[in-house]
């Protein structure tokens, strides 16, 4: 998904991440063993000597197979819309890793400084706490370089300082 949004009201850029950069499975592996996972417990429910015999078990194999194939395909593709991204308005910077998992949302009135590496932003808060907001899952060059214009802009309008980190020119 590319950026968007730059005329409306409530200007915003949301960027989609891949989950999969991170993972210690890749998807590709994820999803082969989730499907291995799905064929085996297939063919111990459905298999000729167990036919005759009701075992619970194999059923509650099954569905957690089918579970754990669900819970792939939403951590890691945008079948049920963008579950991943970082989003950047004018009230805040949101970043979220997945369906599961908890956004970090930052409010750009909060912030008194960001340092921009070329995959990652440290933003230090009016309060002296750090906010470290990982960019190495962004998929494309160009998002990320909006991504930073963004902060940049919104560094001058709303008066916190940028700082770059040395030998990165964008």
């Amino acid at each position: 998904m590319a950026a968007s949004g730059s005329s409306n009201a409530r200007s915003s850029l949301i960027v989609q991440l891949s989950p999969t950069r991170s993972a210690k499975l890749s998807f590709s592996v994820q999803l082969v063993l989730a499907l291995f996972w799905i064929a085996w417990a297939g063919t111990l429910l459905f298999a000729q000597d167990t036919a005759g015999q009701p075992n619970y078990f194999y059923y509650v194999f099954f569905g957690l197979a089918v579970v754990f194939l669900g819970y792939v395909v939403l951590q890691n593709t945008s079948v049920f819309g963008v579950q991943s991204y970082i989003e950047v308005t004018r009230q805040y910077i949101v970043q979220k890793f997945g369906v599961f998992r908890t956004k970090h949302i930052i409010p750009i009135p909060d912030i008194k400084a960001v340092h921009i590496s070329p995959l990652a932003l440290r933003v230090t808060l009016l309060d002296e706490s750090k906010v470290y907001l990982d960019l190495k899952q962004v998929r494309k060059k160009k998002d990320l370089e909006k991504i930073k214009i963004e902060i940049r802009d919104l560094a001058s309008e709303h008066n916190f300082s940028v700082t770059e980190a040395a030998g990165y020119n964008a």
